[in-house]
């Protein structure tokens, strides 16, 4: 793993209301709106995080025309797994671009 693709994961990780919308994602794909409902968010504030989300490659969406004409985001959970080690926090702080070692 490299090291900016490690920092944008937990970056992404290390929000509770990422978390949460996470977890409501486990059940299967929603739409952002019902997305929104479950996690008592805004639907702005849901696409904010689902942005951060998909740039960590933690959710996938698809927008798909509904019956009426407007069109539907759904989003779903990527899989995924994270098992940190030192040895691979290592490997992944040499290859971190000058950027994100600065931060």
């Amino acid at each position: 793993m490299q090291g900016d693709e490690l920092v944008r994961l937990l970056t992404a990780l290390a929000s509770p209301q990422r978390l949460r919308i996470l977890a409501a994602l486990v059940e299967g794909r929603k739409y952002v709106t019902e997305l929104a409902r479950q996690v008592g968010l805004s639907r702005p504030l849901v696409h904010a995080h689902l942005t951060k989300l998909a740039a960590a490659g933690l959710v996938t969406s698809e927008l798909e025309l509904a019956e009426e004409g407007h069109g539907i985001r759904y989003v779903q959970v990527s899989p995924f797994a994270l098992h940190l080690t030192p040895e691979l926090i290592a490997e992944a702080v040499a290859t971190m671009s000058d950027k994100e070692k600065d931060r």
